[in-house]
């Protein structure tokens, strides 16, 4: 994508305190997220593809205010988001907004779906009464649902239309940037291809971007313009979907390519991940990856790789590769 960036990320890290002694002080920390940079551009869609663990629905948190970052910084549409609190914060929920993996738990079930749905332009003075009403009900069918379902309570609803409602909602406020955690994984399988499609077509009614969070690179490959590989905290690998599906040039996104059943899918040389993700309380030396690598040599171990300008704008955090 040429367009300037939307939303720009630099050196982004997140770390979260893990027990604590009699005095206060942590036992350990989680490294969540360590010195993550990005950029999407209006209307594109980056894929955001790792392991459970790898830190992706904290980054995705981050870039959405529900965290705040230990360190880095973040441009939004050319303001710079530092530690956003009151006017700032609102301004930013109204350009940003997020669709999360369970679609049951991020409904209140004291409240109407219709009443989840309009609570966004409550607080953000867009509408009111009969008005707030009527915008709902263009929501509802705008996502595929009837508009008898607005007073109906979450537990009357399907895991899909849930998330119909929870994409309803992220609408209401006319974001610019959508980050979507993981928004087919509580669903079945019949139904995800249809949340995908009602994404896609929204993408392309309304100009919206996208940070679609998956560990289903398959899903990640068909939605995004774009992806970004992660592995314990840290970028290893991004560039278009086709460079990426077609060519990986990191170990760990071979190994997560190859683990995908796709018999339509050129084979590429097979480097499974061996073993489990470490812990993000004790991070490896070097090369987080190194003890899964096959690849893997002394200079792994002893020194950390930085993502290196590869071919077709591809980025690679690899000594080998």
């Amino acid at each position: 994508m040429k367009a300037s960036a939307l939303l720009k990320a630099e050196g982004l890290s997140k770390r979260f305190r893990v027990g604590s002694d009699l005095l206060g002080r942590p036992r350990a920390h989680v490294h969540a997220v360590s010195d993550v940079s990005l950029s999407i551009a209006p209307g594109e869609t980056l894929g955001l593809v790792g392991e459970s663990g790898s830190g992706k629905s904290t980054l995705g948190r981050l870039l959405v205010g529900l965290e705040r970052a230990d360190g880095g910084t973040i441009d939004l549409a050319g303001e710079r988001i530092v530690r956003p609190r009151g006017r700032q914060l609102r301004q930013m929920r109204r350009r940003v907004q997020m669709i999360f993996q369970d679609p049951y738990a991020s409904l209140d079930p004291r409240m109407t779906v219709g009443q989840s749905v309009s609570e966004p332009l409550t607080i953000h003075d867009l509408a009111r009464g009969g008005a707030a009403r009527d915008r709902v009900d263009d929501l509802f069918r705008q996502v595929g649902l009837r508009g008898d379902m607005i007073d109906r309570y979450p537990h009357a609803l399907s895991g899909g239309q849930r998330q119909r409602v929870g994409i309803a909602r992220a609408l209401a406020v006319e974001p610019q940037l959508i980050v979507a955690d993981e928004p087919v994984a509580a669903l079945d399988v019949s139904i995800q291809a249809q949340i995908v499609n009602l994404l896609l077509a929204l993408q392309a009614e309304r100009g919206l971007a996208f940070l679609f969070i998956s560990h289903d690179i398959a899903v990640v490959a068909h939605v995004s313009h774009r992806i970004a590989v992660m592995y314990l905290g840290e970028l290893v690998e991004t560039g278009t979907a086709k460079a990426i599906i077609g060519a990986p040039r990191h170990p760990y996104t071979e190994g997560l390519i190859a683990a995908t059943p796709d018999p339509a899918r050129r084979a590429v040389r097979k480097i499974v991940p061996a073993g489990e993700i470490p812990s993000p309380t004790d991070l490896p030396t070097g090369c987080r990856y190194h003890t899964r690598c096959p690849l893997a040599t002394d200079l792994c171990r002893r020194e950390r790789p930085v993502l290196t300008p590869r071919d077709e704008g591809r980025l690679v955090a690899c000594h080998h590769r």
